[in-house]
């Protein structure tokens, strides 16, 4: 039986980042030991797309119900977002996380898993 997901991350600065999910999206974590932080993820959904080519790829992106307030709230936390994008899926922007790497952030149009 499936209990979960757990999904990994790839970071350059993995402490700072580690920070970042703990201190501005103030997600529950646990500490595996030796500062190592496992996050609670709010629940999630899975998609998949068509792949062009012998490229796969994985993206994560956080879904929230506005993202307008969302990004005014990272604001005023000092943390900068992309500006946001229509698609025809939702809205979206991307969150940078101090090690670099980025994180996608939409609210969706489309009927979701979580709220059918």
């Amino acid at each position: 039986m499936i209990t979960g997901a757990h999904v990994l991350l790839y970071s350059k600065d993995p402490e700072a980042d580690r920070a970042f999910f703990r201190d501005v999206l103030e997600f529950r974590s646990v500490d595996a030991g030796g500062g190592w932080l496992i996050f609670a993820l709010p629940p999630a959904e899975a998609a998949l797309h068509p792949a062009d080519g012998d490229s796969l790829q994985a993206a994560f992106y956080l879904m929230c119900d506005d993202l307008e307030a969302m990004i005014k709230s990272f604001e005023a936390k000092n943390v900068k977002c992309t500006a946001i994008a229509k698609e025809r899926w939702g809205i979206r922007t991307t969150i940078k996380l101090p090690s670099g790497g980025e994180l996608g952030l939409y609210e969706p149009t489309h009927p979701t898993a979580l709220h059918p």
